[in-house]
């Protein structure tokens, strides 16, 4: 049987020399492959007391809702400024080479929502410290953040320390 890490491409020096991408579209180019990493993300959080699932666009979105719809939760998108209709909250957060702003519904969470908060990666972290920030901002609890890819050579676990975090597949360096 095939492990998930079976299913992700590694590419040699992109963006730039020396770098291993670790690509999750070939993951959702086969169906047993995305089959199987909703699956493990799942299992996860399955015992895990939550309300909703928030995830970041785009790949958030890919592996968050249909946990969401799996688990009967509702799914809250976090998206880059300027894309929500209604009244948002937002967070800047810093970029390997400048900045980036995210926002979420102010409406999204409510006060004393358990989150769980669901992504493809996690490399410096930066991103869903920015979202926990936002949750927590409205309320809300982050009880559980789950990645299907963890680069620990950036560290990105630290930033988040204070939170259960898990990751389906690990890589040494970047």
């Amino acid at each position: 049987m095939k492990k998930v890490e079976d299913y992700i491409r590694s590419i040699k020096d992109f963006p730039k020399e020396g770098i291993i991408f670790r690509d999750v579209t070939s993951v959702l180019q086969d169906a047993e492959g995305l089959h199987l990493a909703i699956d493990s993300m799942q299992e996860i959080v399955k015992n895990l007391e939550f309300d909703v699932v928030a995830g970041p666009e785009s790949r958030g979105f890919i592996f968050g809702v249909p946990i969401a719809y799996n688990m009967h939760k509702a799914f809250i998108p976090i998206r880059k400024k300027g894309k929500l209709p209604c009244e948002t909250v937002e967070m800047e957060y810093d970029l390997e080479y400048g900045s980036a702003v995210i926002e979420m519904h102010k409406d999204a969470v409510k006060p004393g929502q358990k989150v769980v908060i669901v992504d493809d990666l996690i490399a410096t972290g930066g991103t869903i410290e920015a979202i926990v920030k936002l949750i927590e901002q409205l309320g809300g609890e982050v009880v559980g953040i789950v990645f299907l890819i963890e680069l620990l050579g950036l560290k990105g676990r630290e930033k988040l320390k204070n939170y259960y975090v898990e990751s389906v597949v690990s890589y040494e360096g970047e």
